[in-house]
């Protein structure tokens, strides 16, 4: 298989801009037009006209015929949908979530691993007026979450290796940890509780708490999470309250991906 570093000589340039395109779409902005787009991704505006005829034509995007901005099409759902099934079957994991948010009034997530970031594959938001809005697909940086940190705490020294030898760890916050002895420290003590916290790391006012969701053969393939404003986030109620709840979280998932 080749490696990601030697597939980069492979690239399809337009393949590679229509992707650009879609991505702008994450932020958020429902509906873009045509001269933003253009703008951010600074290519005239036929060439961006020509990537959107192509996925409008797949339903890939839509326009709204209004105002003429594009927004996202059925297509990118139903893509999403299948990756989520794809993955373990964590479409099992929305009544958890569902329950987990009407206990604790907080945002759930369910992520998962890949290489050296999480990817957000379902979200079930709190009706808070003041909430964090998680977005789905967005790879963000494993190391500093608990959704991250959560699964990492866990691996065989070999595959933890190389974290130390070909990663950086950027300083996002105040709070992250950007020294390999008191990350690995903290990744043993995640290990033993079972749950992680994530103070501040990645975000300045965002506190997270998280556990390891297993298959049927008890390996991890995820992790669910409760992330919210750190004022609610207070260090009493994590303790009383969501840790728990997070833990029974990735129990009762963990036992809906078991086979009957």
């Amino acid at each position: 298989m080749l490696k990601k570093r030697e597939k980069t000589k492979y690239t399809i340039r337009s393949v590679s801009r229509a992707i650009d395109l879609l991505e702008e779409f994450l932020g958020d902005d429902v509906e873009i037009g045509l001269t933003d787009l253009s703008r951010r991704l600074k290519l005239p505006k036929n060439n961006i006209f020509r990537l959107l005829a192509t996925l409008q034509l797949r339903n890939y995007v839509g326009q709204n015929t209004t105002n003429e901005k594009y927004h996202l099409g059925f297509k990118t759902v139903e893509l999403g949908q299948m990756v989520t099934r794809q993955w373990g079957g964590f479409n099992n994991s929305r009544p958890v979530m569902e329950r987990l948010v009407k206990d604790c009034n907080e945002t759930a997530v369910v992520s998962v691993l890949k290489d050296y970031s999480i990817v957000n594959l379902d979200v079930v938001e709190c009706d808070h007026h003041l909430r964090v809005r998680p977005r789905i697909g967005v790879q963000l940086p494993a190391y500093c979450t608990a959704a991250g940190k959560s699964q990492i705490a866990h691996f065989a020294e070999e595959k933890l290796k190389p974290y130390a030898c070909d990663y950086h760890f950027h300083q996002y916050t105040p709070h992250t940890i950007t020294d390999l002895a008191q990350w690995r420290t903290q990744l043993q003590q995640i290990a033993s509780q079972g749950y992680a916290i994530e103070n501040e790391e990645l975000d300045l006012g965002v506190r997270c708490v998280g556990a390891p969701i297993r298959d049927f053969a008890s390996r991890i393939i995820g992790s669910v999470t409760l992330l919210g404003p750190s004022q609610r986030f207070n260090d009493e109620r994590i303790e009383n309250e969501l840790i728990p709840l997070v833990m029974k979280g990735a129990a009762d998932i963990s036992c809906a991906l078991s086979p009957s």
